[in-house]
């Protein structure tokens, strides 16, 4: 048995040997046959195609399938990568969006205060609203314009729209606007088309009511409230707002000034209007008081002499 098997070995080398020189052979040959440049080489070489390939089509499947596999995972990763750039992009549009909105919505309100009519005497300094009190109790706002651009106490500041309040204290490079809703402020006002004078009184709310009216009966919801100009405070014929009535029948005023979203406001200069120290200066100058207090002294004198 040992014997056997080393002479088959024997003979399993030069024959693999002979089949791999034969099939070397046969390649070689197909190769020098097949760069042949003859015509009947080419058609008996398109007939070996014709005849052979067909045949075949069952031993492509599996690479076709394979290279259609890489070409759709190539393509994954192409429509992965332009997803993720698009998404960044989609962020930067977003972003670009609240950039265009915010600058879209400062160059409305910019165009309201162009838009104000004022008196052709009145000239105007435009701040940028930086901050408000935040307070219940007190409702002012704080501007980036004061002393160097000629700010003075008691000028009176409007948005767009209408009358927001009064410059009450002035620093170098800010000044504070007490609003009309706040229990410190006092307008006088007309009512049109009536002509009724009354006061427009803070009392921290969005709606100030009306007091010291003449004649109720004569004044409707909707009339137009504006400054009325008495003892100076303000000056006259600015936009206040109209004439609302609460559910206890008492008259208000309905601001035109959006007071719940303001980013500019416009502070008119008024160099006639007297300085303002305190509050209940708004209704009554220094002068006039100052003139009550001495007459008050003589009036006794003389009622006591007689």
């Amino acid at each position: 048995m040992a014997r056997d098997r080393a002479h088959q070995e024997d003979y399993a080398g030069p024959l693999r040997r002979l089949v791999t020189f034969v099939i070397l052979l046969c390649l070689i040959g197909l190769f020098i046959f097949w760069r042949i440049d003859s015509p009947r080489v080419e058609r008996f070489r398109a007939q070996v195609v014709d005849r052979v390939m067909p045949g075949f089509s069952w031993a492509m499947a599996p690479v076709t399938a394979t290279v259609n596999l890489i070409r759709d995972f190539q393509s994954y990763q192409s429509l992965y990568a332009q997803n993720q750039e698009l998404r960044r992009e989609l962020q930067q549009m977003k972003s670009w969006k609240e950039a265009a909105l915010q600058l879209e919505q400062e160059n409305a309100r910019l165009l309201d205060l162009n838009n104000v009519r004022l008196d052709p005497q009145l000239t105007y300094v435009t701040g940028v609203v930086l901050a408000d009190s935040g307070s219940p109790f007190r409702q002012s706002l704080l501007l980036n314009v004061g002393n160097r651009d000629g700010i003075q106490d008691g000028w009176a500041a409007m948005d767009g729209l209408g009358l927001v309040g009064r410059i009450s204290g002035v620093g170098e490079r800010t000044s504070r606007v007490i609003m009309l809703t706040d229990t410190s402020s006092k307008v006088p006002a007309l009512i049109q088309p009536s002509g009724q004078k009354a006061l427009v009184v803070g009392d921290n709310s969005m709606v100030p009511p009306i007091d010291f009216l003449e004649d109720a009966d004569q004044v409707r919801p909707g009339d137009r409230v504006i400054t009325s100009g008495d003892a100076g405070v303000l000056p006259p014929g600015l936009v206040i707002g109209q004439v609302a009535k609460d559910p206890g029948g008492r008259l208000r005023v309905r601001l035109s000034a959006d007071i719940e979203r303001l980013e500019f406001l416009r502070v008119l200069r008024d160099h006639g209007t007297p300085a303002v120290d305190t509050a209940g200066d708004l209704v009554v100058p220094p002068e006039t008081e100052g003139d009550l207090a001495e007459e008050a002294p003589q009036d006794t004198g003389e009622a006591v002499d007689g």
